[in-house]
């Protein structure tokens, strides 16, 4: 199926001429999802900058076993990847696959707001857990058994609840959106019974062991983690790009043959790249090369998808000056060609012994998290809150604008000092002096990245802001308030020159 065959936004050609027989979507669990992603959202970016500074002035530690950074850390990672990213995933996937397959969702409201309820009530046991301690205790921190047992119940039930509606779909042909979304809700699955088999001590206490131990559970987290990062975080929100930036640019995917040929060689190869998070330790040699292989071959299909996305706005570049939700679409894409270049890059073993366990490997990861997979959630809430609550425009795109340079200078902030800090960590703990000891101790490698740290803070901060314009803007358009503005250009458009003939 080429691009042209394929409707607006990719859809497959012929909904709209049918549009006058739609079914009756179920919007109100999509609203419920959207709702609670903003919220989240903002809690766990607060806990962020609250660790950032944490870490740049640690008198801020008060000796509240509760606020501690060990027990926050895991609490603002699951936040901003399983509630806020995740919520994203479960509104964004439940609005798309039901107009491209024009069917209502499964089940029926029963099951989706059990659905919605149920991941909530996930997230609650969760970050209990992480503050009061409750955890497997493994290299990231894990939701106790009981709470994994609960997410498995509430995860198939989404899957039937996707599937499902997939099954008994209008349309023949299954729109691309709808396969990474796909592979993202089977894989997670598969993911988190291999990761998470656990026996308890007892059925009344929160206490359990691992099967796996050493270097096996090492490598089972590994697998576990990175391919996190790659379904939940890369194929679930691509399926957001595939829809939400052709919807929103006003065009069709740039090439439907290069989208599949993207989603098939991602799923392959990067289930096989977990391997390179365990450079230089006691895992197999053969199998650290046979991560880094993978992870570099991640390279071709990562920029293929890249490319599509950002070509989609063939023929409507001048979009980019009018409408700052699309800016946010299309940056987010150019952020994830810049991780997933970096990523590789990071994995070959000789790049790898000066990047492992520095910032950089921070940075890396939020240039990713900030820059691909917040800002591709933010244009996505953008969208949906006006469409799911049937507003002709957004409240004030004067605010999205602002809001998507406030975000943008605190990505910029953010990652850059965590460049530089880890390259300067790195080659700190590898410099000698003339007799072969260690040039540096570590606490002066620490002392050294004081200003790094604040400006990471700072960063943070910036980028929490830009939330809470959001989250104002995004209330305001739910009310039907409309802002008195003069339409958003932030250039003039320029036009051919005229020649009065003769």
């Amino acid at each position: 199926m080429t691009a042209a065959s394929a409707g607006v936004g990719g859809s497959p050609a012929g909904i709209a001429a049918r549009s006058d027989a739609e079914p009756q979507y179920n919007e109100q669990v999509i609203r419920y999802f959207v709702i609670a992603t903003v919220f989240w959202g903002v809690a766990g970016m607060t806990a962020g900058v609250w660790l950032a500074l944490e870490l740049a002035f640690p008198a801020l530690n008060f000796g509240i076993e509760w606020l501690n950074f060990g027990r926050l850390r895991p609490l603002h990672t699951s936040a901003v990847i399983f509630a806020f990213g995740g919520n994203a995933l479960f509104a964004s996937s439940l609005y798309c696959v039901q107009r491209t397959c024009r069917a209502p969702l499964f089940g029926g409201p029963v099951v989706a707001n059990f659905m919605f309820w149920g991941y909530q009530a996930f997230i609650v046991m969760a970050a209990v857990g992480y503050l009061t301690g409750v955890t497997q205790a493994k290299e990231y921190a894990e939701p106790s058994w009981y709470a994994d047992i609960w997410l498995t119940v509430v995860w198939v039930t989404y899957a039937v609840v996707f599937l499902g509606t997939i099954a008994r779909r209008e349309e023949p042909h299954i729109y691309v959106a709808n396969w990474f979304f796909m592979a993202f809700i089977l894989t997670v699955a598969l993911l988190h019974l291999g990761n998470n088999i656990e026996i308890p001590v007892s059925w009344f206490g929160a206490k359990s062991y691992p099967v796996a131990s050493g270097v096996q559970s090492a490598m089972i987290q590994w697998w576990y983690g990175h391919n996190a990062v790659g379904f939940f975080l890369t194929a679930g929100f691509l399926g957001i790009m595939y829809y939400f930036v052709p919807k929103r640019a006003g065009r069709p995917v740039y090439s439907y043959r290069l989208s599949i040929i993207h989603f098939w060689s991602l799923i392959f190869l990067y289930i096989w790249a977990g391997p390179h998070h365990l450079h230089y330790t006691a895992l197999p040699d053969w199998a650290q090369t046979l991560g880094m292989t993978f992870s570099v071959m991640l390279w071709m299909p990562s920029w293929g998808g890249m490319i599509n996305g950002i070509m989609t706005l063939s023929g409507a570049w001048d979009k980019l000056r009018t409408d700052p939700v699309l800016r946010f679409l299309v940056t987010s894409v150019a952020f994830y060609g810049m991780s997933t270049f970096e990523g590789p890059l990071m994995s070959i073993k000789p790049v790898n012994a000066l990047s492992h366990y520095t910032d950089w490997t921070v940075g890396h990861v939020h240039s990713g998290a900030l820059g691909w997979v917040a800002m591709i959630s933010f244009g996505a809430m953008y969208y949906l809150v006006q469409a799911l609550w049937k507003r002709p425009q957004l409240y004030s795109l004067r605010l999205v604008a602002v809001h998507f340079w406030v975000s943008t200078v605190g990505i910029v902030l953010y990652i850059s000092a965590m460049w530089v800090s880890g390259i300067m960590q790195g080659l700190m703990w590898r410099a000698y002096d003339q007799y072969g000891f260690l040039q540096y101790s570590f606490v002066e490698t620490v002392a050294a990245m004081h200003p790094y740290y604040v400006i990471r803070a700072i960063g943070g901060l910036f980028f929490l802001a830009g939330t809470l314009i959001m989250v104002y803007n995004l209330i305001r358009t739910a009310r039907g308030d409309v802002r008195s503005e003069v339409p958003y250009v932030t250039a003039p458009v320029s036009r051919p020159a005229t020649v009065k003939p003769a």
